[in-house]
């Protein structure tokens, strides 16, 4: 999970998930691990979506209480830092799911 989280080969640690921001490569470039047989589908989405409501929310409701800011604040405060979290975020959880899934084995389709 955590060799996922940081962009690299479940199997061998190479730095070769990704080829692109969320493309994942087909194959690991060292070991040759058939890579597209993970397939993480909607789950990151979806991961993403709770990790970064439960850290914004709380943050919105606190500055709201506390200062009573315009709405043009909250957006201008907010807006930003929650897309900033979902694109940060996205590229990781979906390594962090593709690495659960080899460790676990689970296949979308068989190899070869």
């Amino acid at each position: 999970m955590w060799r996922g989280w940081a962009g690299r080969c479940p199997a061998c640690g190479a730095r070769s998930l990704f080829t692109g921001y969320l493309k994942m490569a087909p194959a690991c470039t060292a070991c040759g691990a058939d890579l597209e047989a993970y397939r993480a589908d909607d789950a990151p989405a979806y991961f993403v979506i709770f990790i970064v409501g439960h850290i914004v929310v709380p943050l919105v409701l606190l500055v709201e209480k506390l200062y009573e800011p315009a709405l043009w604040v909250h957006a201008a405060l907010f807006l930003p830092l929650t897309i900033g979290l979902c694109l940060w975020l996205l590229p990781r959880v979906k390594g962090a799911v593709i690495g659960v899934l080899w460790a676990l084995r689970v296949r979308s389709r068989q190899p070869g």
